[in-house]
């Protein structure tokens, strides 16, 4: 709780002296230094080229799992209906005993189905966790240069100068060095 009183303190003791300047509309980016930047993760990652990229494959693995979901249960529901109409045709027990196996079916169907969606979100958690370890020497370069001390999750702060978020330069740095290969980079020779 002190830390973040402290935190707090300084953050106010920032936007007390940035206000000022920027209520007379002075230019107040360049002659601000903060010792603590902020970043937005989630924005970093989605709005870079490099995040960007891996997103990509990520929402089309999605959906395709969607539209495999969708087969399944319209598959499912034929099978549903054709068991219903068969049922004044069949004995009692072999009726309930084919609609015990479908419901078997069903249950494994949709824990294989849950699976590979738990299994898709882990490993678009684990190349997240990539991306930033990836980027993480741009970001030390950006709080060298700017003489910071540390990077807090914009999220995690309750009010702050602008001038303190870095995420959009980031942003810029990460495309620029995490440039996708052209098409004449991937001709062959």
């Amino acid at each position: 709780m002190r830390v973040r009183a402290i935190l707090f303190g300084v953050a106010l003791a920032i936007i007390g002296a940035v206000l000022p300047a920027a209520s007379q509309g002075q230019d107040i980016a360049p002659t601000l230094h903060s010792p603590i930047l902020t970043v937005d993760r989630e924005r970093l990652f989605s709005r870079s080229s490099y995040g960007q990229s891996i997103l990509a494959e990520f929402d089309a693995e999605s959906t395709a799992l969607a539209t495999e979901n969708r087969r399944i249960e319209t598959e499912l529901m034929s099978e549903e209906r054709a068991l219903t109409d068969s049922r004044p045709t069949m004995a009692a027990a072999a009726f309930r005993q084919k609609a015990k196996e479908f419901d078997e079916k069903v249950v494994a169907i949709r824990e294989a189905q849950d699976a590979k969606a738990r299994n898709l979100v882990g490993r678009r958690e684990q190349v997240q966790q990539k991306f930033y370890q990836d980027v993480l020497p741009i970001l030390t370069e950006i709080v060298r240069e700017r003489g910071a001390v540390m990077v807090l999750e914009n999220r995690a702060v309750f009010l702050s100068a602008d001038q303190i978020d870095i995420t959009n330069e980031a942003i810029t740095r990460i495309d620029t060095h995490f440039q996708p290969p052209s098409a004449s980079d991937t001709s062959p020779d």
